[in-house]
């Protein structure tokens, strides 16, 4: 009789796993691989104090302009810090808030819990119900499927790219929202944990897409105060903020007033940086780093500099050529060109020597490519595609040529000649001539003197082969309008790096952002196998196929040579003045500065 029973119960439990594991549990936190780091009763983020003072002002600094408030539509040009990676999300808080010190972890913030399948075929969240927009209204489930429908239909491309995945939305009960998904995707779920949730209470769609410098209002830790277009803008903490308390918000947003100044070029900023008109200073020009910190506040000791080390892989700093242009579709003249930046030279006279060439998309990681075969896992991943990768960068990635830095290196230079006179170009009367006939000629765009020497000095390199380079300077709103309409024939543009690549791989190199305005495919990239890599680092569940798919889609993006890659440094520089203090602890990505204090 005991043996009987002990098969029905176990027959019952296989019958009852799929329904089982189809209802998990809630949970505090949701990882892209693996499980979250912190339980669901940690007190902060680890890189947070959770004793840091409150108070005083720090004044933030920017290049360029704005002329809108909005930072979700394509029209006009949004002042940063509404929603910011950088300066933080002042404004609109998310669903979730994603941990720096993890590759990809969402945790508590709008929505107090995530419930999901071991497929990822739907995801529900419930919401806080503390949870209350600047205007002490609270924020519903209502408010959710809004702003997921409102950002999909009016917001910036991207936002489609991901609710195109999703079959249905719901409400479910009083807190809670449910997305079902059209097919199963695990990196779903966390891309709906960052969604920016809006009121619907005081937007009208119909007028949402149009730019505007009127204050608008989200459930995030500030308030729009002051808005001088062009110039500043200025926000204040909400006493009131609802989340003031969460454990994912302790030891944030502590100053009571941030001020974010637009300046028209770094040198200017610097210069407002060095009077104490700015509190904090990014660096990012090495020769300044090194040469330019001995005014009077930084040698008393006033001003403090400091390089916070990172874990994250290089992202992708380069040229990148728009193959949308005649002159770029083929492949052959792309690929010369990328033999044809002096990185040598640039780095010895124009970067103190401070820099390392980029040779992959996620250098400095586990991810990269640079310098070994390509797997068995990844060269079947890869056989559908026999001419998306060539045969050196599938044996070791990609490895540029290099130059003995003087700036005259013949050797060099003939390295990519020899790529381009393979292809069928040739030299006549001085020029390069492509295959039909018309000299090789392009245009740069820069954001006003953004990157003038770097492109200054390509241009001698090339002239060098008779290939003419025209330099173009545009202010900050013309250089994003173009940017947004893809009118240009190469620009620089800096690529973010991530532990964990996902979707927004879709709206930079995706095939079904090619012709849409406002994405980041820059380059007009429309490649079966950059979209096969893509799709199969989404679907990966282990950490080893996840980097498997990562690597293989490393060598077509790199064998495509749609970028020129420059060059990178794993750490950060950051000056400040000794009334901002920060955590003693840094994580992963780097310095977060909404966990900085004013010390005074």
């Amino acid at each position: 009789m005991q043996a009987t029973l002990a098969a029905l119960m176990t027959a019952l439990a296989l019958f009852f796993a799929p329904i089982v594991q189809a209802f998990a549990a809630p949970s505090h936190a949701i990882a892209m691989h693996g499980q979250p780091a912190l339980p669901a009763d940690f007190t902060h983020l680890p890189y947070a104090n959770p004793d840091a003072p409150k108070g005083g002002k720090i004044s933030y600094a920017w290049p360029g302009t704005f002329d809108s408030v909005n930072p979700f539509i394509v029209q006009g040009s949004a002042a940063r810090g509404t929603i910011d990676t950088v300066f933080g999300d002042l404004v609109f808080d998310r669903l979730m808030v994603q941990s720096a010190d993890e590759p990809f972890t969402m945790y508590p913030l709008l929505a107090k819990s995530i419930e999901t399948d071991d497929a990822r075929s739907f995801a529900e969240f419930t919401l806080d119900e503390r949870a209350k927009f600047s205007d002490g209204q609270p924020v519903t489930a209502d408010d959710v499927i809004f702003s997921f429908e409102l950002l999909r239909d009016k917001g910036y491309p991207r936002y489609a790219v991901s609710a195109d995945k999703v079959a249905k939305v719901e409400k479910v009960g009083a807190q809670g929202v449910r997305f079902t998904f059209k097919a199963p995707d695990r990196e779903l779920p966390l891309i709906l944990a960052r969604l920016h949730v809006l009121p619907k209470h005081l937007i009208d769609p119909a007028t949402f897409d149009k730019s505007t410098l009127k204050p608008m209002v989200g459930s995030g830790p500030y308030t729009m105060a002051e808005i001088r277009p062009g110039d500043s803008i200025t926000f204040k903490r909400n006493p009131d903020y609802w989340a003031k308390d969460l454990p994912s918000k302790r030891g944030f947003d502590n100053y009571d007033e941030i001020k974010l100044t637009y300046y028209r070029d770094e040198n200017a900023m610097f210069e407002a940086f060095r009077k104490g008109l700015v509190d904090v200073f990014l660096e990012e020009n090495s020769g300044r780093w090194k040469n330019e910190y001995g005014f009077p506040a930084a040698t008393r000791g006033d001003v403090l500099k400091e390089t916070f080390e990172t874990r994250l892989p290089s992202g992708m700093y380069g040229i990148v050529m728009n193959t949308r242009r005649p002159i770029f579709a083929d492949r052959a003249l792309r690929a010369g060109l990328t033999e044809l930046f002096d990185f040598e030279w640039v780095n010895r006279n124009l970067l103190s020597a401070a820099y390392r060439r980029t040779t992959s998309f996620f250098d400095n990681s586990e991810l990269s490519s640079h310098g070994i075969p390509a797997s068995e896992a990844e060269r079947a991943l890869l056989a559908p595609f026999p001419d998306a990768v060539t045969p050196d960068i599938m044996e070791h990635g990609w490895t540029p040529p290099a130059s003995d830095g003087s700036g005259r290196d013949r050797k060099f230079l003939r390295v990519g000649f020899d790529t381009l006179t393979a292809a069928g170009y040739t030299l006549k009367d001085g020029r390069l001539v492509a295959p039909d006939g018309h000299p090789v000629s392009f245009e740069i765009m820069l954001k006003g003197k953004e990157g003038e020497q770097l492109a200054v000095s390509w241009q001698q390199t090339l002239a060098k082969l008779g290939i003419e380079l025209v330099i173009r300077s545009v202010d900050a709103s013309q250089f994003q309008q173009r940017q947004i309409n893809y009118d240009y024939d190469a620009f620089l543009f800096n690529y973010a790096g991530s532990l964990s690549p996902g979707v927004e791989q879709v709206g930079r190199w995706g095939s079904e952002t090619r012709d849409k305005p406002g994405t980041f495919n820059f380059a007009g990239v429309a490649n079966p196998a950059v979209d096969a890599m893509i799709s199969a680092m989404l679907q990966a569940v282990t950490r080893e196929d996840f980097v498997t798919a990562v690597r293989a889609y490393d060598r077509v993006l790199l064998s495509g040579a749609y970028v020129i890659p420059l060059y990178f440094r794993p750490e950060r520089w950051v000056a400040h003045w000794k009334r901002i203090d920060h955590p003693g602890v840094t994580p992963i990505q780097g310095p977060q500065l909404p966990t900085w204090w004013f010390a005074q």
